[in-house]
């Protein structure tokens, strides 16, 4: 049984000690990080979430005391008094704060016994990853881990101080909402009450937060849990929290400049980093033209150069017919990688056809001579010109690709990501910020035969375009912006559509017809027909945001109980069945799975 702990309150944690305190009498409670026996005096590092402090249990001092601490293990909890004491010559351990001190014990409590844990409660454990999520309570006690989570609150503290002096308002909007099928795929919940019907959770709260601009709540923010049932990958969750921020009467410079200033004072609250601003811009177009994503890591070069118009009639075919049926070829300069092995090459074909490219064709720079299966193909003029736009010098490995536009960008994107990392060409600890703006409002969906929204249905058209939403809906560009860090969207927003008319506009070029919009839609259309003002917003991924200040590379380190990549949590258990009296009750009936 536990020792009582009614003689016994806590004075300091186990970082709060120092020269300062050397005989003083203290208690301390916490975890054994680990025990050791040195000729009879025994050695315990006590830790809890401050820090570590080395404890002595000496049979000089109390020898019952020391009897006691002999049945002490990793993981026990227990509560300690004693008086703080220098550390003798020469033991010292420059790696703790306490670490020039230590603490003789007078008194032990064992208020809880432990099993021995699965793995080492150490930043450096080499362990599965599904064991730690299986003991994520466990797991969670490790120092990284531990500040990960401080520092994801200190974020969060600072993002609310921020807005709050600002003159926003935190507002909750529902959880139990209804689907709204133009996005991510939703998790809907069987309503017990309204049999056959059900909610869906919230995407983000993207209808509501327009709803409060209509209502007159012309500030609002919140610090809100979203859900998408998608799939998953070390940035994604199918649960997540969003910094979600809505203005009237603003335009995309009121919205970036508050933005900025935000971010700017979180890196300073929490890592006392100064960022300068204003952030640097890209327009959707220079964004993929030089990078080849739409969230382009902007630390170093590898930027992609446009060769159609050289190759458009070469004797190439596999260049010239993608350029003549609107296709675009692109180069990528390896520069320095001339000693790429044919296996590395390879290796990279196949990264790239990922991105559905049909091949990744190559130039070798050897002093004067070009190596490649390709190079017969070209003319002197053609391969004159590709060395000059290309900056082709000996040494260099020169990658091409040609497709339609998406799949060369993308591919190439993809592949200048992979070399930059293999190349060492990221500074690890810089922080490139960049707004991506002008995206298209609309694109093609090849599965569903049809015009989707590349943001959401709500965002606005350039007034310019309005013409264009039915004429030529995919050429009309978007008042959205994403902000960009280190190759990570980390936050996205737009002005929105505040009439009715232009509303609808939109919901034509999306292919819905009125009866489809006005079923899904119809309360939002009736709110803006009653004196919408011009409004608009940006969500930022805030798991994601804390991961990249974190310097960590899943979101999953910087989530309390996070979720494995099959959505799954491993603690709990979770998902798992129900009875058939909860499925009755909600009218649902769970069909065999055939595998």
């Amino acid at each position: 049984m536990p020792d009582n702990l009614e003689s016994m309150r806590r004075t300091h944690t186990c970082c709060a000690l120092g020269k300062a305190d050397i005989g003083t009498e203290v208690i301390l409670m916490g975890w054994v990080q680990r025990r050791r026996d040195h000729g009879g005096v025994i050695f315990v590092d006590l830790r809890d979430r401050k820090g570590i402090t080395q404890v002595v249990f000496n049979p000089k001092i109390d020898s019952s005391v020391h009897t006691k601490a002999h049945a002490i293990r990793s993981e026990f909890v227990i509560a300690v008094r004693g008086t703080v004491d220098s550390r003798p010559e020469g033991m010292v351990n420059p790696n703790l704060t306490t670490g020039a001190i230590e603490v003789l014990v007078t008194e032990l409590r064992i208020l809880n016994a432990a099993v021995t844990p699965p793995f080492l409660i150490e930043d450096t454990v080499d362990v599965s990853e599904s064991l730690r999520l299986t003991y994520r309570h466990l797991d969670l006690r490790r120092p990284q881990l531990q500040q990960n989570i401080i520092l994801r609150h200190r974020a969060a503290s600072s993002v609310r101080t921020f807005l709050n002096s600002h003159d926003f308002i935190d507002i909750e909007t529902p959880c139990l909402t209804r689907s709204t099928p133009e996005g991510a795929r939703d998790y809907l919940v069987p309503s017990r009450v309204n049999p056959g019907q059900f909610y869906a959770l919230p995407q983000s709260p993207q209808i509501f937060k327009q709803l409060l601009m209509i209502s007159g709540f012309d500030r609002y923010y919140q610090i809100v849990r979203c859900f998408r049932d998608e799939d998953l990958r070390a940035d994604r969750q199918p649960e997540f929290t969003q910094i979600d921020i809505e203005m009237s009467f603003v335009g995309e410079e009121d919205i970036m400049a508050l933005s900025e200033g935000m971010i700017q004072t979180l890196f300073k609250d929490v890592l006392d980093i100064a960022l300068k601003t204003p952030f640097n811009r890209l327009t959707y177009d220079e964004a993929v033209g030089r990078y080849g994503l739409d969230k382009p890591d902007t630390r170093f070069g590898l930027e992609l150069i446009d060769v159609s118009d050289i190759v458009e009639t070469s004797n190439f075919k596999v260049f010239s017919s993608v350029v003549k049926n609107g296709g675009l070829v692109k180069a990528l300069n390896a520069k320095g990688c001339l000693d790429f092995s044919r296996k590395e090459i390879d290796d990279l074909t196949d990264l790239v056809s990922i991105y559905k490219a049909k091949g990744l064709a190559w130039i070798k720079v050897r002093d004067n001579e070009w190596q490649s299966p390709i190079t017969k193909f070209f003319s002197e003029d053609e391969k004159s010109a590709m060395k000059e736009r290309i900056g082709m010098e000996a040494g260099d490995l020169i990658f091409f690709v040609a497709d339609q536009p998406g799949i060369t960008n993308e591919a190439l994107g993809h592949l200048r990501n992979h070399l930059g990392k293999r190349l060492n060409l990221i500074d690890d600890d810089m922080y490139n910020f960049v707004w991506v703006t002008q995206f298209p409002l609309l694109e093609y969906d090849e599965t569903e035969k049809r015009n989707q929204a590349l943001h959401h249905p709500f965002t606005a058209p350039f007034e310019a375009d309005y013409d264009k939403l039915e004429t030529d809906p995919l050429n009309v560009r978007s008042r959205a912006y994403d902000l960009v860090l280190n190759g990570f969207e980390i936050g996205g927003g737009s002005i929105r559509i505040h009439q009715k008319k232009i509303q609808e506009s939109v919901f034509n070029a999306l292919g819905l017809t009125p009866e489809a919009y006005e079923e899904k839609f119809g309360f939002l259309i009736s709110a803006l027909d009653s004196g919408a003002p011009p409004h608009g917003g940006i969500a930022f991924g805030f798991d994601r945001l804390v991961m990249l200040m974190c310097g960590q590379s899943s979101i999953r380190d910087i989530i309390a109980f996070p979720k494995t990549q099959r959505a799954a949590c491993l603690l709990t258990n979770a998902p798992s069945k129900t009875g058939k009296k909860q499925l009755d009750e909600l009218y649902l009936k769970v069909k065999p799975i055939i595998k």
